[in-house]
C-alpha cells in the first residue's frame, strides 16, 4: 500500500518536528547541572532522535522517501510564546508540546484502515511519549519550592495559550494535509504507572500524582 501525497507530507511533518526535538534537547542537555535531571533530559534527547529515524525507516519502507520541509511545529511555539528564559521554562513548554504531540498521535490512531506500518510507528513513539509528559511533569512538581507552584501554572497555562494559537493556525494553513488531526480530544486508553489518566490534573494546575 503507498502513500498518499497527503499521508506522506504528514509523516515528514512528524519526522521534522522530531528532528526539530533532538536539536533542541540535545542544547538543554548540555546545559543541565550532572545529575537525575540531566540523564533524563538527555534520554529525551536521544529518544527524539531516534523518533526521526523511526518516520525515516516507515516511510522508506512504505516506497518513499521524506519531504525535506520548510519548517517545523517547534518553530511556531516560539514564534507564538517566545524562547523560555529559564530551565523551568523549558520543562513546562515541554510539558505542553509532549501533549499536543501524544493526541495528534492518538488521533491518528483512529484513522481508519490505517496501515499496519504507520500504526506500529506511532505506536513504538507513544510509549516514549507518555515517559517524556511524566519525567517532566516530576521535574516541575520538584521546582514548585523555587519557582513557586503558582507561577509554574501560570507559566504552563501560558504556553497552553500559545499552543492552542499554533495549532489552530496550522490546521487552517495545512488544510487537508492534516484533516485528520481534526477533532475532540482523544483520551489516552492508558493511564500513567500511578493508575492516573494522562492529563488528569489537580485543583491547583499540575497533572496528578499518586498521593
Amino acid at each position: 500500500m503507498s502513500l498518499t501525497e497527503n499521508d506522506l507530507w504528514l509523516l515528514s511533518f512528524y519526522r521534522s518536528s522530531e528532528i526539530n526535538g533532538a536539536l533542541f534537547f540535545g542544547r538543554v542537555a548540555r546545559t543541565v547541572k550532572a545529575g537525575k535531571l540531566q540523564a533524563e533530559v538527555t534520554h529525551h534527547f536521544a529518544d527524539e532522535a531516534n523518533h526521526a529515524r523511526y518516520w525515516t525507516d516507515c516511510i522508506n519502507d512504505l516506497d518513499a522517501a521524506p519531504l525535506r520541509l520548510r519548517d517545523a511545529y517547534q518553530d511556531r511555539y516560539l514564534q507564538a510564546a517566545g524562547a523560555p528564559v529559564n530551565l523551568m521554562e523549558v520543562l513546562a513548554i515541554t510539558q505542553v508540546f509532549e501533549k499536543r504531540v501524544i493526541g495528534q498521535y492518538r488521533r491518528h490512531l483512529l484513522v481508519p484502515d490505517l496501515n499496519p506500518r504507520i500504526r506500529a510507528t506511532i505506536e513504538q513513539i507513544m510509549v516514549d511519549e507518555r515517559w517524556h509528559i511524566r519525567y517532566v511533569r516530576d521535574a516541575l512538581q520538584e521546582m514548585a519550592q523555587r519557582y513557586g507552584a503558582e507561577h509554574i501554572a501560570e507559566t504552563v497555562a501560558r504556553f497552553t495559550e500559545a499552543d492552542e494559537q499554533v495549532y489552530a493556525e496550522a490546521l487552517a494553513e495545512y488544510g487537508d494535509r492534516v484533516a485528520l488531526l481534526r477533532g475532540p480530544e482523544v483520551p489516552d486508553p492508558e493511564p500513567d504507572s500511578d493508575g492516573v489518566p494522562a492529563g488528569a490534573h489537580d485543583p491547583d494546575g499540575f497533572p496528578r500524582t499518586r498521593p
